[in-house]
């Protein structure tokens, strides 16, 4: 899939993950491959992994929720809606929604429940919270594509959303291509997602595969400054 000193961005997508690797300096020299399941993204010789799911899962949310969401939720203007509340480990590892809702009402302040569009991420967080530990912290990063795009928008929230009504936005998704064409990515690279991806999938992991080069060469932060850490001593940060 990738070779020694590559970049990946990784983004959730229906056949598995959709990687988009790149070249640590210089041309971008991007690949996109489907992996079936996150451990075999790991396997591969790349330098960083800049993923998109939830690294570091809380044993209660408090008032404010967990730390990265409420630090990157500001930034987004009319996109924050994309950053989904993240329960308590508990609740991502309760299967049945309705039991995920009472765990997750009982292990936060106030009680909250559990939205549908985080619910149906929890099969992912939880591959991924199976392989972390602290010592992975170096190569692998939590990223969010909205958060990514904002950076390579020169800190600015884009204008246009990228689904409406749970299909893709054409606007919005030539907007996302914009921003990716003008940091190096081919057009007709991004113009068609490989099959079990879609093209939001693509771009997504195509904006990691950027915040992967930032965190390579040092440039890119992590929201919350100062993270903290779970119960399993994961560091809880989104990085662009």
């Amino acid at each position: 899939m990738t070779s020694a000193g590559r970049l990946a961005g990784v983004d959730g997508c229906p056949s598995g993950w959709i990687v988009v690797a790149i070249a640590a300096e210089g041309p971008l020299d991007p690949t996109v491959a489907i992996a079936t399941s996150f451990k075999a993204v790991m396997d591969e010789d790349t330098a960083i992994i800049a993923v998109d799911m939830p690294i570091g899962l809380p044993d209660s949310i408090g008032p404010t929720g967990r730390g990265p969401e409420q630090r990157v939720r500001p930034l987004l203007g009319g996109r924050q809606s994309s950053v989904f509340a993240v329960p308590s480990r508990a609740a991502v590892f309760t299967e049945d929604y309705r039991a995920a809702c009472d765990v997750a009402a009982a292990t936060s302040t106030p009680p909250r429940m559990v939205a549908k569009q985080c619910y149906h991420l929890f099969p992912k967080m939880r591959e991924i919270d199976a392989l972390m530990t602290p010592a992975a912290e170096s190569r692998i990063y939590e990223v969010h594509p909205e958060l990514a795009f904002w950076r390579l928008n020169d800190d600015h929230a884009l204008a246009l959303p990228k689904k409406v009504k749970g299909r893709p936005d054409p606007a919005g998704l030539d907007e996302r291509r914009a921003i990716l064409v003008r940091h190096g990515f081919d057009a007709g690279f991004l113009a068609r997602a490989p099959r079990g991806a879609g093209a939001d999938d693509l771009l997504d992991a195509a904006a990691n595969a950027l915040i992967a080069r930032r965190i390579a060469s040092g440039l890119a932060e992590p929201f919350p400054r100062e993270p903290q850490r779970d119960g399993r001593g994961l560091r809880m940060a989104i990085w662009a």
